[in-house]
């Protein structure tokens, strides 16, 4: 169904303390932080500000879905793309990263004649697919990536293409890096 992307809401379950120091769910809904455009839908699970973190620390999200996480930190997030064929990614690549604070990284990358959506973060992120298929392209190639399968992107230019006639869902840990 075109746009089905654009339902996804993840539910976030969180555990805590009671009032007397025992184990319990402090949080279970959907994502406070979400974003959906044609291009993607993000939702973030958690953000942590700095490494090491106190284990009770709350959630450091900032009510904004925000492509680059904290240098010295990380975000957990799913997101979920339509099927190439169901947007204009020449038109609404920029847009759709924009939405998420993330015009830099299309600029960092520069362009590089037919690959639409090219961008660079300074992040290490760790991604694996949970439905649907994914091509990771780089500046040289590109690779299928089913589910199941994982893709450690240390920071080089890349972009993604869902050739498929159904979204595709992936789910990363993005750790904040420098250059």
């Amino acid at each position: 169904m075109p746009g089905e992307h654009l339902q996804v809401q993840a539910r976030r379950v969180v555990t805590g303390l009671d009032e007397s120091g025992r184990s319990t769910f402090v949080a279970d809904g959907p994502t406070p932080v979400r974003v959906a455009t044609p291009g993607f839908t993000v939702c973030d699970i958690w953000r942590v500000e700095t490494l090491p973190t106190d284990v009770l620390n709350e959630d450091g999200t900032t009510g904004k879905v925000l492509l680059d996480p904290p240098q010295g930190g990380f975000v957990y997030r799913i997101t979920t793309f339509p099927p190439d064929s169901e947007w204009d990614a020449v038109a609404e690549y920029r847009a759709s990263l924009e939405a998420m604070s993330g015009a830099a990284a299309v600029d960092r990358a520069g362009s590089n004649g037919d690959v639409v959506g090219l961008h660079q973060t300074d992040t290490v992120d760790i991604v694996t697919i949970i439905s649907g298929e994914l091509y990771a392209v780089t500046e040289t190639g590109e690779t299928l990536l089913k589910p199941g399968d994982t893709l450690v992107q240390r920071g080089t230019v890349h972009t993604w293409s869902n050739r498929g006639d159904k979204p595709c869902m992936k789910v990363a840990v993005q750790v904040g890096g420098k250059r």
